[in-house]
């Protein structure tokens, strides 16, 4: 039978999405001789009952496919708005653009509030995890981490070179929200001196302890500090050693103020915040192979009837998980016990108490 399917991209945008989309669309044209259509901005392209008609052959420049290196989505996408107060209408709409099914391409947020109306609109949805901050449960890829750790190793690249020169200690601050998975990583692939992250408790005093013996045990006379969204910072109260407190917006310009004068040394600093840097640029090998594999299977999910789930990446193979069961498990934090932690430490980051 043949089937009329929907796309879209919900959520923060982020290298990668094109390339589900274009393994999506061919494989549901070439294999099944399925119609494709394209949801644009979301939510909103529903509420307004918008559709992209999306052929493998709409993209080509001379035999040239220029999705696989195409950061954002070519369909828009939304994370703002009240979608829940527009529900009767988007139930609607999918029912009057006609299709048959429906491939979410979402973060944790996201795939949360479409859950919700496949629910209630008794949709046939297939999910696929995207976000650059890796915190979507089940899956040990989402679409785009990796393209956006890669962008801020190469920022520390550059500013290394700057830091060694002049002395100065590098404050990089990465998105993350509540997950400390881009700090983690990228601090580690960079060749970080201090890594803070949501997850682990940190104390001035123990940046500043780190610093100077950097200096006075290694002779080294400059560090570069990855800051995660989301900092907690550790009581240095004797009495309550224990308490954790969560810093607000312009944690490295904090974390600069705050260790600035904390030994007899001056400390020369710098900040630089990526903000949506790490969002944008040419999806890396990694991130276009993940994309391709889950739109490929989201397709065939689709053709064997199974629904209301969500893909993973495990064990080098794509899995599917109940949407729901997701949801109840997000969001996916950095365990502060595990290996990547513990090999931080052992190459002498302070990453925290």
């Amino acid at each position: 039978m043949k089937k009329r399917i929907g796309i879209l991209t919900s959520g923060g945008d982020c290298p990668g999405l094109n390339c589900v989309i274009r393994a999506a669309v061919s494989h549901a044209i070439r294999t099944y001789d399925w119609e494709v259509v394209g949801i644009p901005y979301a939510t909103q392209g529903l509420l307004e009952r918008k559709t992209v008609p999306l052929s493998i052959h709409g993209w080509d420049l001379r035999g040239i496919d220029p999705l696989l290196n195409i950061g954002g989505t070519i369909l828009g996408t939304i994370n703002k708005g009240d979608t829940l107060a527009h529900t009767d209408e988007i139930l609607a709409s999918y029912k009057a653009l006609g299709l048959d099914a429906l491939i979410a391409i979402g973060g944790d947020g996201s795939l949360n509030i479409i859950h919700q109306l496949a629910v209630l609109g008794n949709w046939n949805l297939v999910a696929i995890p995207k976000t650059i901050d890796h915190d979507v449960a089940f899956t040990e890829r989402s679409i785009g981490f990796d393209t956006a750790v890669n962008t801020i190793v190469d920022a520390i690249n550059r500013l290394i070179f700057t830091a060694a020169s002049h002395d100065r200690v590098m404050i990089i601050e990465v998105m993350g929200r509540s997950a400390g998975h881009l700090a983690l990583y990228s601090g580690i692939a960079g060749g970080a001196d201090v890594i803070l992250i949501p997850e682990v408790c940190y104390t001035i005093q123990g940046i500043c302890n780190h610093l100077t013996e950097l200096r006075d045990r290694w002779q080294k006379k400059f560090a570069i500090i990855v800051v995660a969204e989301g900092i907690s910072v550790c009581s240095e109260d004797a009495d309550n050693p224990s308490t954790c407190t969560t810093t607000k917006c312009g944690q490295g310009q904090y974390i600069a103020e705050q260790i600035a004068n904390c030994s007899n040394h001056l400390i020369d600093t710098r900040v630089s915040v990526l903000g949506h840097i790490q969002r944008g640029g040419i999806p890396s090998a990694l991130d276009r192979l993940t994309a391709t594999m889950f739109g490929k299977v989201a397709v065939d999910l689709i053709a064997q009837n199974q629904y209301n789930q969500m893909l993973a990446w495990q064990n080098d193979k794509v899995v599917t998980f109940p949407i729901q069961d997701v949801i109840d498990h997000n969001p996916s934090l950095v365990n502060p016990h595990g290996d990547l932690v513990q090999t931080a430490r052992s190459l002498g980051i302070y990453i925290g108490e």
